[in-house]
């Protein structure tokens, strides 16, 4: 069994199947139904209502992933049913990019705890590890949780997620983003933050979930090698309590002018033409 997998053939057969052939263990498919809803409906908005929004933003903006909902976990009671402990339950490790690949491409509602997570940075900006001077020294200046607070992070696509989640982030190209922020307000656009250096795990959610705000961040090196994320791709990370606001003014939009479905080229018709093509219909006969 091969362990090295070109980055074509991981794309056609989707990050965890890839993982789990180079393993050699059985590919686990993600369910085409919404899984049971567990009961944490105690705070926000329905969660048929927000994974009617994770349905929203793929159709208006032509996602080519779908949008995940992520939620920071306090305690093991706190796991949602059919989540996946990677480490636990499938023997292998993962980046927390690659956690949120496997979420917004193949549908799998994925459990981070300490002992799954298989890059550094993720575990300092969640306080999952306490933060040393080492640390610090080796240019993880990024914010971060306190020490102790969350024992680990789920995600799984917005439209089929059986929890509350603390953000939503949007992977998108650069023409979808701009659709999507010229439908926004005045007043929400206005609190839009934006970061373009690593690490996009910590600033996408811990940033986030600090200030309540938007932010548009670049997804750093990580999500292009290793959870194989596409070289348009930006990340738009969106707190719960902004979601409502946001997808109204999708809605509204929809058929506007800045619409991302309504952004098309110019198609100029009897455009400027070289000489020779003029010549050329000339000896046919033809203007």
């Amino acid at each position: 069994m091969k362990n090295f997998y070109s980055r074509r053939e991981v794309l056609e057969l989707g990050v965890g199947s890839a993982i789990l052939a180079s393993c050699n263990q059985e590919v686990a498919t993600a369910k085409a139904q919404p899984m049971p809803i567990n009961q944490e409906e105690k705070r926000g908005m329905p969660l048929s209502e927000l994974n009617r929004y994770g349905e929203d933003l793929e159709k208006y903006l032509m996602l080519r992933t779908s949008p995940i909902a992520v939620k920071m976990l306090e305690k093991e009671s706190d796991l949602p049913e059919g989540a996946v402990r990677p480490y636990k339950d499938r023997g292998y490790h993962l980046a927390q990019c690659q956690a949120f690949a496997m979420s917004r491409r193949e549908g799998t509602t994925v459990a981070m705890l300490k002992e799954d997570h298989w890059c550094p940075a993720p575990l300092i900006a969640y306080g999952i590890v306490e933060r040393t001077n080492d640390s610090v020294q080796q240019g993880q200046s990024y914010d971060s949780f306190p020490h102790g607070k969350y024992i680990g992070i789920v995600t799984a696509p917005l439209k089929r997620a059986n929890f509350q989640p603390d953000v939503v982030i949007i992977y998108s190209n650069t023409a979808q983003l701009r659709g999507l922020i010229l439908s926004m307000s005045n007043e929400e656009s206005s609190q839009i933050n934006s970061r373009f250096l690593p690490p996009s795990c910590s600033y996408s959610v811990v940033n986030v979930m600090k200030t309540g705000k938007y932010w548009v961040v670049l997804p750093d090196p990580g999500e292009y090698q290793r959870a194989l994320g596409t070289e348009d791709e930006m990340m738009f990370a969106v707190p719960r309590e902004k979601m409502q606001k946001l997808i109204a003014g999708l809605r509204k939009n929809e058929n506007g002018g800045f619409a991302y479905r309504n952004h098309h080229p110019l198609m100029q018709s009897d455009f400027a033409r070289p000489d020779f093509y003029i010549e050329m219909f000339k000896s046919w006969g033809l203007k």
